[in-house]
């Protein structure tokens, strides 16, 4: 899959994902939209993506699938951690930041126990994959 088909997938599953129906293959209630300022442009940029409820935050994980570099989201937000979500019916302002140390451990073992795929994701790659908390402020 190439950048172009990445990028109307994500296109047509935002645009899915506002209108409140179905999404084409992904599962509504474990999906949000997450609009980060782009680092070089300022230019506000919205990606579609699944998430972990953890209490009253979020979990995101910045696999890119195992590629070799972090997903351009991930390197937005942490250029500037203020984020807007939307989840479910509702948006909100969000600060996201990545899990470190023993928080980092504890989260990444609950997230590949319940998502192994992540696990297989790590394995692909030499960098450390994310795990992102988002908070809202």
């Amino acid at each position: 899959m190439d950048v172009t088909d990445i990028a109307e997938i994500n296109r047509r599953t935002i645009e899915q994902f506002r209108a409140g129906g179905e999404i084409t293959g992904m599962h509504r209630d474990r999906l949000l939209l997450l609009t980060t300022t782009g680092r070089r442009t300022g230019e506000r940029r919205t990606t579609p993506m699944m998430f972990h409820p953890d209490d009253d935050r979020l979990l995101l994980i910045a696999s890119n699938m195992g590629a070799p570099r972090h997903p351009d989201w991930y390197r937005n937000l942490v250029a500037d951690p203020h984020v807007t979500v939307e989840v479910g019916d509702e948006t909100y302002d969000a600060t996201a930041v990545p899990a470190t140390g023993e928080e980092y451990e504890r989260l990444w073992s609950i997230l590949t126990a319940s998502y192994p795929f992540f696990t297989d994701h790590q394995a692909k790659t030499d960098r450390i994959i994310p795990v992102v908390v988002v908070t809202r402020t």
